[in-house]
C-alpha cells in the first residue's frame, strides 16, 4: 500500500491562489516591468512639473499632488539608460516608500514614478517567479526583485526598496 496522499484539485488552486499576488505591470522602452501593488497609491497624466536644481538626472522634478510636494523619478534615467521621452501614454505612478531616519524613525514618503505607459494588473503565482538574474538585465541586480514568466517571455518584478531607496537618492543628491 502506498504511503501518499491524493489532495484535492481545488486544495491545490487555493494554495496556489494563496501563493500569488498582483502587479503593476508597465512600459520603459518597450521592456515589461512589474510592481507590487501594495505600496502604489494611484497612477496620474504625466504633466508638466517644478525642476529642482542640483538634482541627480533621475530625479525629474517635483510635481503637487492635492497640496503636497511628490519629487518625480525618472526609472529609465535611475536604471542608468538615458531620459524617458514624453508620449501620449507617459504616466507618473505614485508609490509609497519607506524613509528611514535613522534605525528608529520609518516614515512613509510618497514618489511619483516616471514610465512609458501603465498596462494593467495581474495576478502572478509565487511559482512564476524566478529569482534575479546574476548578470545581464541591463540594470542592477538590486533593483530586481525577480523574473516573472509571462506569456513566454519575462517581466522584472521590481524591488522597490532598493529602487526608490530614499537614502541612497539623497547620497548621489548630494555627489550631483
Amino acid at each position: 500500500m502506498s504511503n501518499l496522499k491524493t489532495v484535492p484539485a481545488a486544495a491545490v488552486a487555493r494554495e496556489a491562489e494563496a501563493t500569488s499576488a498582483q502587479y503593476l505591470t508597465f512600459t520603459l522602452q518597450d521592456e515589461p516591468y512589474a510592481l507590487g501593488i501594495l505600496h502604489i497609491k494611484e497612477i496620474i497624466e504625466f504633466n508638466e512639473m517644478t525642476q529642482v536644481p542640483l538634482m541627480p538626472d533621475f530625479v525629474r522634478g517635483v510635481i503637487n499632488l492635492r497640496g503636497r510636494v511628490v519629487p518625480v523619478i525618472d526609472l529609465l534615467a535611475r536604471f542608468g539608460r538615458g531620459a524617458t521621452q514624453v508620449y501620449r501614454r507617459t504616466a507618473i505612478v505614485i508609490v509609497e516608500v519607506e524613509n528611514r531616519d535613522g534605525e528608529l524613525e520609518a516614515a512613509l514618503q510618497d514618489v511619483g514614478i516616471m514610465v512609458d505607459a501603465v498596462n494593467e494588473v495581474v495576478e502572478i503565482c509565487q511559482a512564476d517567479i524566478e529569482p534575479p538574474p546574476m548578470f545581464g538585465a541591463n540594470l542592477r541586480t538590486d533593483f530586481i526583485s525577480g523574473m516573472a514568466r509571462r506569456g513566454g517571455k519575462f517581466t522584472i518584478i521590481l524591488d522597490m526598496s532598493q529602487t526608490l531607496s530614499i537614502a541612497e537618492m539623497a547620497s548621489l543628491g548630494g555627489m550631483a
